[in-house]
């Protein structure tokens, strides 16, 4: 046998080792999807600062995440290594730039990981049955099973338990991938799935039996959401399989439509109604999401709240920035305003009637990162949601496919072909190491601070870029002021000696 026969044997049989190897791992959903050639995206990645430095975009011009914000949550869940040598390589005066102000003094706490408790108790103002302090001030914001596949679900699901955290549900109602162990916030949209009657009306006996049979500790009616606000949406009959209908209350391989709107109430005085019923029925925390579009909505339903000290229990403002499986591009790049813009404006009202240090505020929108998270706790929020860097945790490589069924790491897809390489047990261990790696740096930026608790840190102290290059509290840029007491002295006093309680542990 000649040698180049014999060399192309050894290579056709390393190539089939390597195969075999690929769809039998289950570390790495793109190799058991992709075996052999899915080796050549870690290979580009491994040679991609070379090829950045001369010919490629740099580290922070990839949108919606840059390559360092994906490094640092890929890092983080596989507890690699999250340190950067060599210094910035960010402008640090461009406009825009959080600048986070160290205390001569910091806190000499420790790197304690966990609890890192929210500052509020959740239904303390209602003094709701169920009320209680959420374990982690960072929690899996809302993604419906059928927008992700059933093992992302479950991966996420599995990571809430791993890392103490909160799972929203999403609108999709709540499915068997929902029920690993980890807590869950059952979000209630326009479609009313999970709680609907067979003509698509708001049901309260159903919404009791999907309560009753799952680890749900809130509920939030979600009025719109940021990155597609004023829409509804369109289930396509094929995509309707057994699965989600059961899930959804829905029949199987039939379209499903969610209007624009709830048509359970019309004004905010039915919204409160709405609200006040589903907590007097389930005897949980009831809230509200939306994103922020024409402001005058928050400033009646502050008042109408301060009137009759009736209403939501927290609230969630989801940033125009938000990700979404599938959305009209106008509507994602120009309807609704950007998380900071739409926290300010819907925060300023409850100030005004005095409820901000009573209800919860829950930002969402890109805050998956320890100073874009700070920033939003100085203008108002008691905890955020992390969506999208989630994913990212669990395998998602951004490639901006969910809108066509062919996420190729098996996220964001109901292709059983791809899902398939999606473990969710290893990939959950991931999404939890994320959540707690996210909560120890913001513990450690409120360190630096000064303070012990995120929710702590002086208004003063986070400040951004302007295009002039100066320096302003961001508080103060977005109009807030710096003056607001965001928590009562009940609620700060509550924190620190828990917080105190961590560091003597």
């Amino acid at each position: 046998m000649p040698w180049w026969s014999i060399l192309l044997l050894a290579i056709a049989g390393f190539l089939v080792a390597v195969a075999i190897y690929d769809v039998l791992q289950k570390r790495h959903a793109i190799l058991h999807n992709f075996p052999v050639i899915g080796h050549l995206r870690y290979i580009t990645e491994l040679f991609g600062p070379e090829l950045r430095q001369y010919i490629v975009a740099d580290n922070d011009e990839e949108r919606p995440f840059s390559r360092d914000q994906r490094r640092w949550v890929y890092a983080t869940s596989k507890l690699e290594n999250p340190y950067f040598g060599f210094g910035t390589d960010n402008d640090v005066e461009a406009p825009g730039q959080i600048i986070i102000g160290h205390s001569a003094f910091p806190v000499l706490g420790g790197d304690h990981r966990d609890p890192l408790p929210a500052a509020k108790v959740l239904g303390g103002w209602r003094q709701r049955p169920g009320a209680f302090r959420p374990a982690s001030v960072v929690n899996i914001s809302g993604m419906s099973f059928g927008s992700l596949s059933g093992p992302a679900v479950r991966a996420l699901n599995e990571g809430a338990r791993h890392s103490g955290c909160l799972h929203n549900s999403g609108e999709g109602g709540i499915s068997d991938h929902h029920r690993h162990g980890g807590e869950l916030v059952y979000q209630i949209g326009s479609g009313y799935f999970g709680c609907r009657d067979e003509a698509g009306r708001f049901s309260m006996d159903r919404l009791l039996e999907t309560v009753a049979g799952a680890p749900v500790r809130a509920i939030e009616l979600k009025l719109s959401q940021g990155a597609k606000p004023g829409i509804g949406g369109l289930l396509p009959a094929a995509k309707v399989t057994p699965e989600i209908a059961a899930a959804r209350g829905v029949p199987v391989g039939v379209a499903v439509q969610s209007p624009a709107r709830h048509r359970a109430f019309d004004d905010v005085a039915g919204l409160v109604q709405l609200v006040e019923r589903i907590a007097d029925a389930t005897g949980l925390p009831v809230g509200i999401k939306s994103a922020v579009g024409q402001p005058g909505f928050w400033a009646e339903l502050a008042d109408h709240m301060a009137d009759t000290g009736r209403g939501p229990d927290f609230v969630t403002i989801d940033g125009g920035e938000g990700g979404t499986g599938a959305g009209p591009a106008v509507f994602t790049d120009h309807v609704a305003y950007a998380f900071r813009q739409a926290m300010a404006k819907a925060y300023a009202p409850f100030v005004g009637a005095g409820l901000h240090q009573r209800v919860v505020f829950i930002g969402a929108g890109k805050l998956g990162y320890p100073e874009t998270a700070l920033a939003a706790f100085t203008l108002g929020c008691d905890m955020v949601n992390v969506g999208r860097e989630a994913m990212l945790a669990i395998g998602c490589v951004q490639a901006q496919r969910c809108h066509t069924g062919h996420c190729p790491t098996g996220v964001a897809t109901q292709n059983r072909w791809l899902t398939r390489g999606l473990d969710p047990t290893s990939k959950g261990v991931r999404a939890g190491n994320y959540v707690t790696a996210l909560r120890r740096e913001l513990l450690r930026l409120a360190h630096a601070a000064g303070v012990v608790h995120p929710a702590l840190v002086p208004a003063t102290a986070v400040e951004i870029v302007t295009e002039n290059g100066a320096t302003v509290p961001v508080a103060d840029h977005y109009g807030l002021g710096t003056d607001i007491e965001r928590l009562g002295g009940a609620d700060t006093g509550a924190l620190v000696g828990l917080m105190g309680e961590v560091a003597g542990a």
